[in-house]
């Protein structure tokens, strides 16, 4: 079927470098006006959906209010993930000022990226080249890093082997939904899968599930997993991602004492919270508080023990700490501080959590949310940190010739001090593996992004773009008790990080400031509250 003809609006309706959602044909799309020209495409991410509309447009990038995938203005391809797909391009005419667009008979919003297809017959013109010709890369680890790797390989025409070893039981998909709304469903649902089966197979990545890796030879370029196969690379990256930490105290063995890091984790959180009236929470981080907000709203009875005064302390300071606590208190939950587990009692399962206090809190289950550590256990040819036993990259993701590290396990140079740091963000490691990925084709592209994460608690949604282990100085502009601030988080003046509720569309454009180096400083941010759209439109 032809595409169909259908006016939009007038030209006086649109402004330069600003972009408009109008409903279309009973369908949503964007208008943008940028550099002298009307583009029209999909009106919402690809990630979750956000309306693009209420994001930024700047410099030719659109960026999406909610998680900050960015896409091309000129062509709708996707620029930085959490998003996986590109936006729909639809053909633009104008006639006697009136706006057309050419809306196609399918609906689809997104497309995937276009990749190499590993068809029969691509496969057989390789079987005729010189096999030992063919280059193999490995993927070590199948989380954000690694699939997003494996999927830029294919972009950039890499038409050799692609191997994802993935000590998980499933093809790779979305943790950060985890504790989120895979705990808030009614019934115990399987993994939201990134690609499907038929995805890999069509584009010739090879994912080996359930094949942890046990050795890494680094000299001779081999790998070892599974019931020790062996497998050659010429390239290799490693995103094995984080394991998590465990309470080394009496009773953590006990049946219905969890740790949430795998689906598989959450499938069993959610069967026993259904058969449960008492939940024991051990951490206040962003784990722990998410689950301690969905099971609430399973209807559980919460308590959650943690060390420090107010949830997030060190991570977004004590007054922001103390509204995500004000919040959790509003809706149920209960709070131990400066309190640590002393043992988990009970004759097979869990009946009761004993505190260093002496206190006895009842419990019919606990989910441990303490952190994770890098998964490097089964490295040994590559020079760890001696804290935390990550790995050190340079500035290229590059831990040794050949070898590349992404995700929770590579320490890299912060985007601003260029200092050692290592960030546990999911959208930072689909980042990490796409560059990880250019480098390992030979590109040479130094890993600048901005971090970035977010975590959703009841309908509270905070955004969080930078990265600040410390600070000496913090500005909070807005309120926090109407939930609707952003806070600025210095060190020497310059901002290192910044943390919004309710300001989805100013994170956004404070992201692109910091891209850009133009982010100004916490003494300016401090005389007058900034209008940051249009603190972006000056650079």
């Amino acid at each position: 079927m032809s595409n169909q003809r259908t006016s939009v609006c007038q030209i006086h309706e649109l402004c330069e470098g600003e972009m408009q959602q109008f409903s279309v044909a009973g369908r949503e799309i964007l208008l943008i006006y940028d550099g002298g020209e009307i583009r029209a495409m999909a009106a919402h991410c690809a990630h979750y959906g956000a309306p693009l509309a209420k994001g930024i447009l700047h410099q030719g990038r659109v960026v999406c209010p909610w998680h900050n995938a960015c896409y091309s203005a000129a062509s709708g391809k996707q620029l930085e993930p959490p998003g996986r797909k590109d936006l729909v391009q639809y053909p633009v005419s104008i006639d006697s000022n009136t706006v057309y667009v050419e809306l196609p008979s399918s609906e689809e919003e997104h497309v995937t990226p276009p990749m190499v297809e590993m068809t029969v017959e691509t496969a057989s013109e390789q079987a005729d080249q010189m096999a030992t010709q063919q280059k193999t890369f490995v993927i070590v680890g199948g989380g954000a890093a690694g699939n997003a790797a494996a999927e830029m390989l294919r972009q950039l025409d890499f038409r050799g082997r692609v191997v994802m070893l993935s000590a998980e039981q499933t093809l790779p998909y979305d943790r950060t939904k985890l504790s989120k709304a895979f705990l808030q469903s009614d019934q115990v649902g399987s993994a939201d899968l990134l690609r499907s089966p038929d995805f890999y197979q069509k584009h010739g990545i090879e994912v080996k599930t359930a094949a942890p890796v046990t050795k890494l030879d680094v000299k001779s370029k081999q790998i070892t997993y599974g019931e020790n196969d062996t497998l050659g690379y010429d390239a290799l990256l490693l995103a094995t991602g984080g394991k998590v930490k465990e309470l080394p105290i009496p009773g953590s063995e006990l049946e219905n004492v969890f740790t949430l890091r795998k689906v598989e984790d959450a499938q069993e959180i959610l069967k026993t919270a259904q058969k449960s009236q008492r939940a024991v929470i051990v951490g206040a981080g962003f784990i722990g508080m998410e689950v301690a907000a969905s099971l609430v709203q399973q209807g559980l009875e919460v308590t959650v023990v943690f060390p420090n005064e107010v949830p997030f302390e060190t991570v977004l300071g004590a007054n922001v700490g103390n509204m995500f606590l004000q919040m959790h208190q509003s809706h149920g939950v209960k709070f131990n501080p400066k309190e640590r587990v002393k043992a988990i009692n009970g004759r097979n399962k869990v009946e009761s959590v004993e505190l260093n206090s002496g206190e006895t809190l009842p419990a019919d289950m606990v989910v441990v949310g303490i952190g994770v550590e890098p998964a490097t256990d089964f490295i040994e040819q590559l020079a760890l940190d001696g804290n935390d036993h990550s790995i050190p990259v340079n500035q290229y993701l590059q831990a040794a010739p050949g070898v590349y590290a992404a995700g929770d396990i590579a320490q890299f140079p912060h985007f601003i001090t260029g200092q050692p740091v290592r960030i546990e963000h999911w959208r930072l490691a689909m980042q990490h593996g796409q560059i990880a990925a250019c480098n390992m084709m030979g590109q040479n592209i130094p890993f600048k992004a901005v971090p970035f994460f977010w975590t959703g608690q009841f309908d509270l949604k905070l955004r969080y773009v930078g990265h600040a282990e410390k600070w000496d100085d913090i500005a909070i502009q807005g309120s926090l008790e109407e939930q609707s601030f952003l806070a600025f988080y210095a060190q020497a003046d310059q901002v290192m990080a910044v943390a919004g509720v309710g300001r989805d569309r100013d994170i956004a454009a404070i992201s692109e400031l910091m891209r850009l180096g133009k982010m100004p400083t916490i003494s300016q941010i401090k005389q007058h509250e900034m209008d940051w759209p249009a603190q972006l439109k000056k650079v």
